[in-house]
């Protein structure tokens, strides 16, 4: 076992795939530290470049359009590339490569045609404002041909990120900002250093887990909302009130089972996340269970998301717009009244 953060775990499961498997290489903006270079925005690739070299890890222009489109066209001709992006908000500039490419060609090429690629975003806000702040994870789960993880933990980080670099289908990586734990600190970071294997491992898609288990309320939280959903039941516990928090750690494809035999022990659900209110991808996870285990609930299902505006700048507006502990612990009393 080996303790690291989750740039560490990240930069090692990169380093890992790529001595061995010479089709993989990464691609960004600044993500050489070779000639001055900051070895990525949060510094994920440092020290990749003096192993690999430029022709395996690549420096591009300001433009993620290029990042997103060299990905695609690189991919489908049998390479494994991974796109670095400095801030997930620019998913936006590659929605078309992404959204109908990507995501598209082996269905419109009747599997002749792979699309092995990994995008990995930061996500979260951390006082940048409404363009460097967003939690874009409900965008992309309702693509069908993407898959969506979100690592929360140093040894998720490492599984999840191997096995997204082996996958034949187009993965985007969601990684918070607040829990990267590396030499660039955030403001409200959080230490998540944990164990790691030193043997090889990777973790299946689809596999929930639960973080604490609980008895009275089922809380599905990811990233750092998983984080602030223990704590909130660290808090309620002195309360006489027994949360079970399971982290998703994939978004699609999705663990629905973990969740139902949840909810039928608990009888009520909560969501947390980062994502927006309105088509969140806690939407999707309670019109599931309304569908499929509405029976096993006592109460309505809770959601607690960041408020339906732009992230904003000034840290006090952010704070209250984005799920903090204390709103999830209001919550979670209000719905046991219910």
């Amino acid at each position: 076992m080996a303790t690291m953060s989750v740039v560490e775990a990240l930069n090692g499961a990169i380093a890992e795939e790529m001595r061995r498997d010479a089709s993989v290489f990464c691609i960004g903006e600044d993500i050489s530290d070779l000639n001055g270079g900051y070895g990525g925005a949060f510094a994920v690739t440092r020290g990749l470049a003096e192993e690999f070299g430029a022709e395996r890890i690549v420096n591009t222009p300001i433009s993620e359009i290029l990042i997103g489109g060299v990905c695609v066209g690189a991919a489908m001709t049998g390479m494994r590339p991974i796109g670095d992006l400095q801030y997930g908000d620019f998913l936006f500039c590659m929605m078309d490569q992404l959204v109908n490419q990507a995501a598209k060609m082996c269905y419109m090429s009747n599997g002749t045609v792979k699309v092995p690629m990994v995008m990995r975003c930061p996500c979260g806000a951390t006082t940048r404002g409404a363009q460097h702040a967003q939690s874009l994870e409900g965008f992309f789960t309702r693509v069908p041909g993407l898959k969506v993880i979100c690592p929360a933990t140093a040894y998720d980080a490492k599984g999840l990120l191997k096995q997204a670099i082996r996958d034949d289908n187009p993965v985007i990586v969601f990684e918070h900002k607040r829990l990267y734990g590396g030499k660039r600190v955030e403001l409200g970071a959080l230490s998540t250093m944990s164990d790691v294997p030193d043997e090889e491992y990777t973790i299946e898609f689809g596999k929930a887990v639960v973080r604490r288990e609980g008895k009275d309320i089922t809380v599905v939280g990811n990233l750092l909302m998983q984080y602030r959903a223990q704590e909130a039941a660290a808090r309620l516990e002195k309360e006489g009130i027994s949360l079970e928090v399971i982290d998703p750690r994939t978004l699609l494809p999705f663990d629905y089972e973990t969740v139902i035999k949840s909810v039928e022990k608990t009888g009520r659900l909560m969501i947390v996340h980062e994502d927006n209110y309105t088509g969140g991808w806690g939407a999707q996870l309670s019109a599931y269970i309304a569908e499929h285990a509405i029976y096993h609930l006592d109460a309505p299902i809770r959601r607690v998301a960041t408020y339906d505006v732009p992230i904003p700048f000034a840290p006090i507006m952010e704070d209250h717009v984005v799920p903090s502990v204390d709103r999830i612990v209001e919550e979670a009393r209000e719905l046991m009244l219910a």
